[in-house]
């Protein structure tokens, strides 16, 4: 267990103190929540990078990498449905795309396959770590403002919703593009897998 593999653990053990820290709804709390998110989020760059510059890639780190962002990124998500400040149907479309692929890659692991993930799929991560973030940030700039919030453009409960709806819209385009990207790309492992 090398330290990139360990920041990668580390990412999915903060994916649920971020949900019950965002979730409780004071202005503590969000501010915690945002801190506990950037560093899961940064964790991501950081073990990367460790693991190709000491050469300590392994194939956990390979499969569990993506597959913790994609907790993290699932958990916040949910969080954002669970209060109102996401429609369902989008996020239910970027799960349900991310653990399709995600059975896909399980599927290949298991006949000793390793799919690894592709530029567009880190830039869909890349994507999607940015949105929750500023999302986070207009959220607490909304919980701390309070009713003094809805002068601000930004931070007006409708105007919020609406940049909201569109910024998790593109977003969920990104993440299916991308998984499309990966069926065609593996359509000829996919038929083996199926033999």
């Amino acid at each position: 267990m090398n330290l990139p593999n360990k920041l990668t653990i580390s990412r999915i053990i903060l994916s649920p103190v971020f949900m019950v820290l965002f979730l409780l709804e004071n202005k503590t709390t969000r501010i915690l929540s945002l801190i506990v998110f950037t560093i899961a989020a940064l964790t991501d760059l950081y073990d990367g990078y460790l693991a190709r510059k000491y050469n300590v890639t392994t194939n956990f780190g390979k499969f569990m990498d993506p597959l913790a962002d994609k907790i993290l990124t699932s958990t916040a998500f949910i969080s954002f449905v669970s209060l109102g400040y996401a429609k369902a149907w989008m996020v239910l479309t970027i799960i349900g795309r991310e653990f399709l692929i995600t059975g896909l890659r399980s599927a290949a692991a298991y006949k000793g396959y390793v799919i690894l993930p592709s530029f567009l799929a880190k830039v869909k991560t890349t994507v999607q770590m940015t949105v929750i973030v500023f999302m986070l940030i207009v959220i607490n700039g909304h919980t701390i403002l309070g009713n003094s919030a809805s002068n601000i453009s930004l931070f007006n409960i409708s105007q919020m919703q609406i940049h909201f709806d569109w910024m998790i819209f593109i977003t969920m385009l990104i993440t299916v593009w991308t998984g499309m990207d990966y069926i065609i790309k593996s359509l000829p492992l996919i038929k083996s897998l199926l033999k």
